[in-house]
């Protein structure tokens, strides 16, 4: 060892927050070029000596010389392993302390040297060193008694030690003791003095673990809130700082709850989960819940808010510049505006748009929340029939999280947001509740400014949301959501409607999506009118795009394979080059008289069609038989039609054994299609008198209307999209029921003007215009109804009652 202990200039290695002692053994490992090199340099010499000092400041990367301490101690490095990212595990055997007299940078091995002076150890009086020795020896057999901690080897080598200078270094470097306290010792040459630091270092020691134990026993007892609180925040400090979290993500909760505007009840809720969460480990499945909660909590809106469009003059040129016609929206948006910028504040309207597919339903709502400057949020609700999707799961739930609405609104980030419920007549109901119960409560502006979700537990306000529902039919939505629905229909478009809507928004968007421009094609309105009347058959425009993209397309094939091709127009007489032959076309039969065939209108969740209606008689006992997968209401129309024509067969002239003698076949084309409802009454009528009197039906005309067993004709629903069907065949007149002669104004001016209306009371009326001879079917009245003499539009024909009178 006298050998060893010489002054050496030494390669230096700076250690990190650990302060080591001779007679001990360490292993540690490196990665900063400094350290790596200083290793290299002591391997690759004989001695492989290096001098380890701790680093003053644990966190500082870039050192220099000043910020090591001037003791450290002389270490054989034993061994070297290699690890992943070129870092180094390095064992050394400690040797002996040393003073640095001097500390300097190496530039051309980027590392330190240090001239290292072995301490020796000063003794003075033997018997008062041998004093303090025996009284450190039971303070450290008392400390390792209440530290279960300590290594048994190491105790065992204590026992055997009997240098008191030795067996400070070795009970030291198994001690848990802070680091300057640590390196004040080592520094101490004086074996008294070092002696009597130890003992204050192992009383110290002994202090806090009797503390420790104090607040153990005093967590069971009844002790005073404040200390305890304080006790336990240590103790979580403590355990945080073993873990490496230092307790940071309360604290993130607790300054966002505090930072976020929450309302005050909420705030002090979210405040007792965080004091919760800090006493579970982070392992606890509890404590993953409440971090959940918090996290839905802190990203839903609670006071953020988008401010509206100030002019309506800019609102309106939105809508205008999105979307043709809808007028009735545009007004509405317009009118809730105009109440908005008056008065300051109102409840948001709750709108319901109800119409055929592909008439811009959902794109409305899109462009209503650019108009109004606002967020937009969009829920399907087909297929939805889970409660829970709505309201929420309760938190007690493994998986538990937000119903859609709450989770929308998270999305949108305010809370005025323009939210859109797509598709509210799909939604159904089963096992696990009603969800259009659920969105009652939603939809009522009465009640949802304390809507509640299960997760949440806390009411949230929604009255400030623009709520938009879209629906293909009334029907199917229960009455009680219905009613709390402002409903506004939009119908299918006119031909001249989608021509516009085509040139303005679907040609332009489909070239711009298949690479091309103005300069590669060109539609003219004759090529977009043959296009949407052989290649289309609906109300909206959805199939027409499709359509128009498909077009697109096969002039982006020709462009290429030659780039240098002429711009491409695309006309009536090239569009069935692209697309074939055309898909539909007017059927000119239908134009032509036929015993037993009637051209009724009917109205569908996906817009107007005409519906041929078609009876036959055949030898039999009087049987009715219907075919055409007909709807119960729809039979019950042939029944009530039968029946008045059998109570009223002498004034139609028909013998009565005619009846008893036949049988009735009904039939309605297009049997794999359902088909249901009353307003095919008059049609089958008119189809059941046309067999028993054996007398032709008109082909040009089409009718709609229900049918009482007393002959009466009573009003129908889908007057316009029943009027475009009939527009689309060819029809140019059609009958009504009187009830329905003011929905006429409200048809479009084309529709007016090239349709002949003719609303009729009684059912003899149709006979009148639809049967040959039909006139002398109209019996007499006490009092003949005069002709209405309205605007240039609508076009409305005498009924045969004005006329006969």
């Amino acid at each position: 060892m006298e050998q060893e202990m010489t002054t050496n200039l030494l390669p230096v290695i700076p250690l990190r927050g650990k302060v080591v002692f001779p007679h001990t053994s360490i292993t540690f490992e490196a990665g900063r070029k400094m350290t790596l090199k200083a290793i290299e340099r002591a391997t690759s010499g004989g001695d492989r000596l290096i001098f380890i000092i701790t680093q003053r400041e644990v966190q500082k990367e870039e050192i220099t010389p000043d910020d090591l301490y001037t003791v450290g101690c002389v270490a054989k490095v034993k061994q070297v392993a290699q690890l992943t990212g070129g870092a180094v595990r390095v064992m050394c055997e400690v040797l002996y302390r040393a003073r640095a007299r001097v500390i300097s940078a190496n530039e051309t091995d980027s590392c330190f040297y240090g001239v290292a002076d072995p301490i020796q150890v000063k003794h003075a009086d033997a018997v008062l060193e041998e004093a303090y020795f025996r009284t450190a020896q039971e303070l450290v057999k008392d400390v390792f008694a209440t530290d279960g901690k300590i290594p048994k080897e190491v105790v065992s080598r204590l026992e055997r030690i009997l240098d008191a200078d030795e067996y400070v270094d070795v009970a030291l470097s198994s001690m848990r003791v802070r680091l300057d306290v640590k390196q004040e010792i080592l520094e101490e040459d004086r074996i008294i003095e070092r002696l009597k630091q130890f003992e204050r270092c192992l009383n110290d020691e002994l202090e806090i673990a009797r503390i420790e134990k104090k607040i153990a026993n005093a967590v069971r007892q009844n002790i005073d809130k404040n200390q305890k609180e304080y006790y336990l925040r240590e103790q979580l400090k403590a355990i945080h700082t073993e873990l490496g979290d230092d307790g940071k993500e309360e604290d993130e909760f607790r300054e966002k709850v505090l930072t976020k505007g929450l309302p005050a009840d909420l705030q002090e809720k979210c405040l007792k989960e965080i004091n919760r969460m800090g006493k579970m480990q982070p392992s606890s499945p509890e404590y993953t819940v409440i971090t959940g909660y918090l996290e839905q909590v802190l990203a839903l809106p609670w006071t953020e808010e988008t401010e509206d469009t100030e002019k309506l003059s800019d609102c309106v040129a939105v809508l205008e510049a999105d979307h043709y016609g809808l007028e009735k929206i545009k007004e509405r948006i317009t009118e809730y505006l105009a109440v908005l910028k008056l008065t300051g504040t109102m409840k948001a309207p709750i709108l319901c748009f109800v119409g055929p597919p592909g008439v811009g339903k959902t794109s409305i709502a899109q462009s209503i929340a650019r108009a109004l400057g606002r967020k937009f949020v969009r829920m399907s609700l087909g297929g939805v029939k889970d409660e829970a999707e709505i309201r929420g799961h309760r938190r007690t739930y493994i998986g538990a999280m937000p119903g859609r609405i709450m989770y929308g609104m998270k999305n949108a980030g305010s809370i005025n947001p323009v939210f859109l419920l797509d598709e509210i007549d799909k939604i159904t109901s089963d096992m696990h509740g009603d969800p259009a119960g659920a969105l009652l409560e939603v939809l009522d502006p009465e009640q949802n400014n304390t809507f509640r979700d299960r997760y949440i537990e806390y009411p949230y306000d929604l009255s400030k949301v623009m709520f938009i529902a879209t629906a293909n039919s009334l029907e199917s939505i229960p009455a009680p959501l219905r009613d709390r629905m402002e409903v506004i229909e939009l119908s299918g478009y006119t031909m001249e409607e989608k021509t516009e809507i085509t040139r303005r928004y679907l040609v332009p968007k489909q070239l711009a999506a298949n690479g091309l421009t103005d300069n590669h094609a060109s539609f003219t309105e004759d090529g977009i009118r043959a296009t949407i009347e052989g290649y289309t058959h609906e109300a909206g425009v959805r199939t027409l795009e499709r359509t128009v993209g498909t077009l697109c397309r096969k002039v982006a094939v020709q462009y290429s394979n030659d780039k240098d091709l002429p711009l491409v127009t695309l006309d009536a007489e090239t569009v069935p080059s692209y697309l074939g032959s055309p898909r539909y076309k007017k059927e000119e039969d239908k134009f032509i008289a036929e015993i037993g065939v009637v051209n009724g209108l009917a109205w569908t969740a996906f817009g107007g069609t005409t519906l041929t209606v078609e009876a036959m008689l055949m030898p039999g006992k009087g049987d009715l038989k219907l075919t055409g997968k007909l709807g119960d209401v729809m039979k019950e129309s042939a029944q009530a039609a039968l029946t008045y024509i059998r109570a009223h067969a002498e004034q139609y002239g028909i013998p009565a054994e005619k009846f008893s003698q036949y049988d009735l076949h009904v039939h309605v084309p297009e049997g794999a299609t359902p088909k249901d409802g009353p307003s095919a009454g008059i049609t089958m009528a008119t189809a059941v008198l046309s067999v028993f009197a054996d007398r032709k039906v008109r082909g040009d005309v089409a009718m709609t209307g229900e049918i009482t067993l007393r002959g009466k004709v009573l009003p129908i629903g889908g007057l316009k999209e029943k009027s475009l069907a009939a527009r689309r065949v060819g029809i140019k007149t059609v009958i009504i029921p009187e009830g329905n002669r003011r929905d006429i104004d409200e048809l479009p001016a084309v529709v007016r003007e090239e349709i002949t209306f003719i609303p009729v009371k009684q059912v003899d009326e149709v006979f009148a215009v639809v049967l040959e001879g039909g006139e002398k079917y109209v019996l007499p009245t006490e009092e003949t109804p005069k002709t209405e003499k309205k605007k240039r539009a609508p076009k409305t024909a005498k009924t045969p009652a004005e006329t006969k009178a």
